[in-house]
């Protein structure tokens, strides 16, 4: 049985998201002020999310959080690119989350950055870079450019099926970095079709996590990949 829906009007009359996002809940705030405004008119979210901002995006998108430190615990330089980044999911909230953490934004839209440009200005988010590009061609970038270094974790959020994503991610990654991918239910038997294109893309040992979100939400879920 799916667990319950929460409404932003129900959420915000609770403690639940202060306590969640602590000091950075004021950028949050700010985010979801900005979604709720503007994101249905400028197709950012569809008509059905506007009253469950909160838990359709940005709370389904913090909980990648965790595992992005989990990968980058003890690093030096902790890079992370957000593919496909569209609205800020999950790459504006994982910036504000992780303001030690470098996050570049690569997003092909030209509507999309500018609303990715908005929102890091607004949010004031030193941290971040958004790029107007394809995978394919920050990829080709990347192999020819020796000022540019790959990252420490990719995440993507609603992207393609893993058969595609994996092409679209692994080559992005540094050695011994992760894929770490927001998934649906349909996560397991997409690692299982996608095995082939995982392992030519020099990624390994693939898992699919569950993602908790708090109690009494129903929880989402991850696909980790190491790159060899």
């Amino acid at each position: 049985m799916d667990a319950q829906i929460h409404t932003d009007e129900e959420l915000e009359k609770s403690t639940l998201l202060n306590d969640m996002f602590g000091d950075v809940f004021p950028k949050m705030q700010a985010f979801k002020r900005k979604l709720s405004k503007e994101g249905e008119e400028r197709g950012i979210i569809g008509p059905r999310d506007v009253d469950i901002i909160w838990e359709r995006h940005i709370l389904n998108s913090a909980a990648i959080v965790p595992f992005i430190e989990s990968s980058t615990d003890g690093q030096r330089f902790k890079s992370v690119a957000d593919l496909g980044s569209g609205g800020g999911f999950p790459g504006i909230v994982v910036a504000a989350c992780l303001p030690d953490h470098e996050v570049t934004l690569i997003e092909p839209m030209e509507r999309r950055v500018e609303w990715l440009e908005e929102c890091v200005e607004e949010l004031e988010l030193g941290n971040v870079q958004v790029v107007r590009a394809r995978a394919e061609e920050y990829i080709k970038q990347l192999k020819h450019d020796k000022n540019m270094h790959p990252f420490a974790v990719v995440t993507c959020r609603a992207v393609a099926p893993m058969t595609k994503l994996s092409g679209l991610t692994l080559p992005l990654i540094k050695h011994g970095g992760q894929l770490i991918a927001l998934k649906g239910r349909s996560a397991p038997a997409e690692v299982r079709k996608a095995a082939k294109e995982i392992q030519k893309n020099a990624g390994r040992n693939p898992k699919v996590l569950e993602a908790p979100i708090a109690d009494g939400f129903e929880a989402t879920h991850v696909v980790i990949v190491d790159k060899k």
